[in-house]
């Protein structure tokens, strides 16, 4: 099975988390942290500060690794690094994504996660 890997940003602000409705593809609707692929030559924390240029014009700063999720999903599998984030500068602006939502602690449930987001939900949970 072909290996997907991929970074996600936890971006946290005032004790919620930035979560983003994908607005395209297999999974669209579903939610999910924000991030990509990492390409040739990136490291993780550089694929993930791309990406969120790329997809929310918006500068972050990369911290802790929370969790590595690895997730069969029918057609690959995902190995994804998810970091903790905070944005330094920008406004969050969606330009791939169909909505975005910051949720507390007692809201992360209120929402759709796509399979493999599911399960850092907990460990974001027991951090918050």
């Amino acid at each position: 099975m072909k290996t997907v890997r991929v970074v996600a940003a936890i971006i946290k602000n005032n004790g919620k988390i930035f979560a983003t409705q994908r607005g395209y593809g297999e999974f669209k609707d579903g939610w999910e942290f924000p991030g990509g692929k990492i390409e040739v030559g990136e490291t993780p924390q550089e694929a993930l500060v791309r990406e969120i240029r790329e997809e929310l014009d918006a500068e972050i700063a990369v911290g802790e690794l929370l969790d590595t999720v690895e997730y069969d999903y029918p057609a690959f599998h995902l190995s994804m690094d998810c970091f903790w984030c905070e944005v330094v500068s920008g406004n969050l602006v969606l330009k791939e994504h169909e909505a975005a939502r910051w949720l507390g602690k007692d809201e992360l449930g209120s929402v759709e996660w796509l399979p493999a987001d599911l399960g850092l939900v907990e460990k974001i949970e027991a951090e918050l």
